[in-house]
């Protein structure tokens, strides 16, 4: 029986050691690649002060005469870059100012707030005072996936800053927690998700990154720079990706907290779809939001998947353009 447990205790020195030894490799790994996004990507150019720290944004269009000014809302393990490079240079052309935020934790935003980040209402509150700071409101804001239930808590919240939603495959209605991956619940765990995301979650990130995105533009093919263009690879830091953990486990709660006052929004909103989206289910999210929301115009975009900022920029303009003359003192 001894001998057992001796080859038991051997065994589990062995096993605790190659654990070390692959979480070190990993941890290494993980300092060299944010080391190298972070040089091959600069910050956005321009930034604004807010309460606990800063708010990196780019800003396009016209300063003078425009025809209304959009505030674009990137979804999860995005940035600044993902809609200004889809739709938002193509708004800008179109005569609009377009201003994309670096939610708090993404791209070269402050966190601001650790875990307490994490939720609509906070993100809300931090991308209204950069607004007043900035003077850009009352504005359209443009929200993608994520940033649907962003721009309605915008909405719900401050009301004078809003001319205008725009909701792009949005998840904006409750859904349950099991719905997320299954590793989104390791954010209730911080110091389990502290260590994923200094060791094994950025290599595995970089090995998986090209083909999720791929799969996120089904069932139309993928857009072949949009790795490059849209700077996807600046989720492959520890803070960003601790950010993009902590704000998908904590999604589900944060719905069934804000989809009740939905009914009480009085503000012009268009919600564009694809039909084919896997992502982000029309039937369980926009058309449901479209019932939910007053003033909404449901668009569903026959064989359109998720990336409608890459794939459909051309409706979503129209769309925008539609939605001035609903506006008070537009028509």
């Amino acid at each position: 029986m001894s001998d057992i447990f001796r080859f038991a205790a051997v065994f589990l020195a062995l096993a605790a050691g190659l654990i070390f030894l692959v979480l070190g490799a990993a941890a290494a790994a993980t300092v060299l690649i944010a080391a190298r996004v972070e040089a091959r990507y600069p910050p956005a150019s321009n930034e604004v002060a807010v309460t606990g720290g800063m708010l990196t944004y780019l800003d396009d269009g016209p300063r003078q005469g425009a025809q209304g000014t959009v505030v674009l809302l990137h979804g999860a393990s995005a940035n600044a870059y993902d809609p200004m490079e889809g739709v938002g240079r193509r708004l800008a052309a179109a005569g609009f100012r377009v201003v994309s935020f670096d939610r708090p934790g993404y791209g070269n935003s402050d966190r601001l707030a650790d875990g307490e980040a994490a939720t609509p209402a906070f993100q809300a509150r931090a991308i209204g005072e950069a607004i007043d700071r900035l003077g850009l409101g009352p504005a359209i804001l443009m929200g993608h996936s994520w940033s649907g239930a962003l721009a309605l808590r915008m909405a719900l919240d401050r009301p004078e800053q809003a001319a205008g939603l725009v909701l792009l495959a949005p998840v904006a209605m409750p859904f349950p927690p099991t719905a997320l991956p299954w590793w989104a619940g390791l954010a209730l765990k911080p110091s389990v998700t502290w260590l994923l995301t200094r060791t094994v979650a950025v290599p595995l990130g970089m090995y998986y990154l090209p083909g999720i995105a791929k799969s996120v533009f089904r069932p139309e093919p993928p857009v072949e720079d949009y790795v490059e263009k849209s700077r996807a690879l600046l989720i492959l830091r520890p803070g960003a990706a601790l950010a993009n953990i902590q704000d998908l486990a904590g999604l589900p709660a944060a719905l069934a907290e804000q989809a009740p006052r939905y009914g009480s929004l009085r503000v012009p909103t268009v919600i564009v779809s694809g039909v084919g989206d896997p992502v982000v289910v029309t039937e369980k999210q926009a058309e449901p939001l479209s019932r939910a929301v007053p003033e909404a115009r449901l668009v569903t975009l026959p064989g359109a998947g998720h990336m409608i900022t890459y794939t459909a920029p051309e409706a979503i303009v129209r769309e925008t353009e539609s939605l001035l003359a609903r506006m008070p003192g537009r028509s």
